[in-house]
């Protein structure tokens, strides 16, 4: 994983501009009055450079990771269970790409409209400096791929008998609210921003107990 991570790493870096513009673009196409990336070091651009590429870089290794994570636990499962690798590096990539997406299309449009809605009503122009802004938005991209996995593990805990839908369906309650406390935390402090990470969550969490429903229906025949 580290030496796959390494040698994206060097493509990326090459592109780092480009993918710092991307990044940047749900930001600039709010068009806040003042609005304006600052730098505040001398090293800091070079640096921001440096995250972008990696944080880019885990991205684009992310199938390998999975595959290894794959190879890791397949020690331990019967051999049907080890035919589901495939399934477990497509499904897992794109469940994590689609939450990295759903974050950039809507929470940093809808979370970001309503940070700098508060400097207009404190008549401030904001200033973001390109290091904390690429730190948080990062943080935010990558929670929302780890999370949107929810229906992955599901299937795959399902299959090998940790987990079925009556314990997901058991749980539910405990999980709704596990659900808001992690969007309030993972989201801009508004309720809007909040409320759309949480549905789409409990969607997910609906899909999980659908999941695991059909991998233990499938076990069971």
């Amino acid at each position: 994983c580290a030496v796959v991570v390494a040698v994206a790493f060097v493509i990326t870096f090459s592109f780092a501009e480009i993918i710092f513009f991307f990044l940047t673009a749900p930001l600039l196409r709010l068009e806040a009055e003042g609005l304006s990336l600052i730098g505040t070091g001398l090293p800091e651009a070079f640096f921001v450079k440096i995250k972008v590429a990696f944080i880019a870089s885990l991205f684009l290794s992310l199938p390998i990771i999975l595959w290894q994570t794959w190879r890791f636990v397949a020690p331990g499962l019967y051999d049907r269970e080890k035919r589901y690798a495939r399934g477990f590096v497509f499904f897992g990539t794109l469940f994590f790409l689609l939450g990295a997406g759903f974050c950039y299309e809507v929470i940093f449009t809808v979370g970001y409209g309503f940070l700098l809605g508060t400097y207009e009503t404190m008549e401030v122009q904001p200033a973001i400096r390109i290091g904390e802004y690429l730190s948080f938005s990062s943080k935010l991209l990558l929670a929302f791929g780890v999370v949107f996995e929810m229906p992955v593990f599901a299937f795959f805990l399902a299959r090998i008998g940790l987990i079925d839908h009556r314990f997901l369906m058991r749980q539910f309650r405990y999980a709704i609210v596990v659900i808001f406390c992690l969007a309030a935390i993972l989201t801009p402090p508004d309720i809007i921003s909040q409320v759309l990470l949480a549905l789409p969550l409990t969607v997910l969490y609906g899909v999980s107990v659908a999941v695991a429903y059909v991998a233990r229906k499938r076990d069971d025949s």
